[in-house]
């Protein structure tokens, strides 16, 4: 679960800064907040225990698997790197939280799964991107009381 709520808010904040998608595919609105259902399939069998094995791509045509290469883009692994920083000492129930923020892509997924039909309740790059924004990155700063730190984003 942890890695679902870490791989979203990572796919979140690249998409708002760089206009590009960290991840192809969709996330989708489950109970707990946003999976990426090729990521869940991916890393299921290691359930809550921590994932010992790198992540591999899987060609359907040839049916052979291959390491996936470690990004280079310096503004994916900054974003990588402010997000497991900030988040990654969470509990799985504080992110839940987190990304069920009212406003947020999640809660605009699911109130508006009750009147308009959305399969597989996919959040798309474009809500994200739009309803980022409701998800606060730590405590909202009373920007009286402080000069604000560029270091520390206040939203995405």
């Amino acid at each position: 679960m942890k890695l679902q709520k870490l791989l979203f808010l990572c796919h979140a904040l690249y998409l708002v800064h760089t206009g590009r998608p960290l991840v192809r595919g969709s996330f989708e609105a489950w109970q707990y907040g946003p999976v990426h259902r090729e990521v869940y399939d991916a890393f299921k069998s290691f359930r809550a225990e921590p994932i010992t094995e790198d992540a591999q791509r899987f060609n359907p045509v040839t049916g052979v698997r291959q390491p996936i290469e470690l990004p280079t883009d310096r503004a994916l692994l900054d974003v990588v790197q402010k997000v497991v920083q900030f988040y990654g000492d969470r509990s799985p129930g504080e992110l839940v939280d987190i990304t069920h923020a009212k406003g947020g892509p999640w809660d605009h997924v699911v109130s508006a799964a009750k009147s308009h039909a959305n399969m597989a309740l996919k959040i798309s790059d474009e809500v994200i991107a739009e309803r980022f924004k409701y998800l606060w990155f730590g405590k909202q700063p009373n920007s009286r009381d402080k000069e604000p730190n560029e270091d520390s984003p206040l939203v995405a």
